[in-house]
């Protein structure tokens, strides 16, 4: 586990996935300046607070039914649904 990583969520199934994929960290619900500054940070974040997170990995899902959105998913609903993790680095210019 590396001690630098936050994930910022409210979905268990989420946590749970990225566990399984070798991801550990804070669990925070509410990202905050404060909070996400020079973390690796997994989940979703607006643009203003990625730009301070030393990285930005969210989890994409191609076969996302529309009435899987903003519900908390199995691991297995996941993997289903085709997730992947993809890393990203946000610079303010």
């Amino acid at each position: 586990m590396r001690d630098t990583n936050l994930i910022v969520t409210r979905h268990s199934g989420l946590v749970e996935w990225l566990h399984r994929h070798g991801v550990d960290g804070e669990v925070v619900s509410q990202a905050t300046p404060e909070v996400v500054a020079g973390k690796d940070v997994y989940g979703v974040l607006p643009l203003h607070l990625a730009a301070q997170a030393a990285s930005i990995t969210t989890v994409d899902m191609p076969g996302l039914r529309p009435d899987q959105r903003g519900v908390d998913l199995t691991p297995e609903e996941m993997d289903t649904a085709g997730a992947t993790m993809t890393r990203y680095r946000v610079t303010r210019l």
